[in-house]
């Protein structure tokens, strides 16, 4: 088993280097030492995400995440003719006013809760994670579409950039690395 020490680096690093690990291998095992949850949440989507087994064990040296590749398998095995990713990088729709931007955000959002084809992920970078967290005009329409599986993401940087990493009300915290993978692996990226 390849174990690697990722204790102290930043996101989205120790994900980075677990993934080329992970791509150098056709299988095994890999255990990473990390220190931190968001680390741990992080390399435990990355399994998820390519259907790798996987297990997390903590003890005094830190948060041991351990993944199992059976397989080798490429991004392009994730792909599909339905997978449209939005990447969502503001709270206002257009430029100008910002009262009608919001508007048209609320209105936009609403819309993709009604059309047949919903997109597979929808991604808030910048002030768009605004939109997730508590006080969001748009939270209600962002529950409907998770309910209809949706994967809905923000970006974690973002979050703490504007003090909102504990408010967060709809989806799930990600990363860089993983907001890269999602729009490489679409077979449509659309930017609001």
């Amino acid at each position: 088993m390849k174990k690697i020490d990722c204790r102290g680096l930043a996101c989205p690093k120790p994900v980075i280097i677990t993934k080329k690990e992970l791509d150098n291998i056709n299988s095994g095992e890999i255990e990473v030492l990390v220190d931190n949850e968001g680390a741990r949440e992080n390399l435990s989507k990355l399994a998820q995400n390519y259907g790798y087994e996987y297990r997390v064990l903590e003890d005094v040296e830190g948060i041991h995440v351990i993944i199992k590749k059976s397989e080798k398998l490429n991004i392009s095995d994730f792909k599909d003719n339905g997978n449209i990713v939005i990447v969502i990088t503001s709270d206002t729709l257009g430029h100008g006013d910002d009262v009608l931007g919001r508007t048209l955000m609320k209105s936009y959002i609403y819309s993709l809760t009604e059309v047949e084809e919903k997109p597979k992920t929808i991604i808030f970078i910048n002030a768009g994670v605004k939109l997730t967290t508590e006080g969001s005009d748009v939270l209600e329409s962002l529950k409907v579409l998770e309910q209809h599986g949706v994967e809905i993401l923000s970006c974690g940087t973002c979050l703490n950039f504007y003090n909102l990493s504990d408010k967060l009300k709809v989806g799930t915290v990600s990363n860089m690395y993983t907001i890269v993978e999602k729009m490489h692996s679409a077979t449509n990226t659309i930017k609001i």
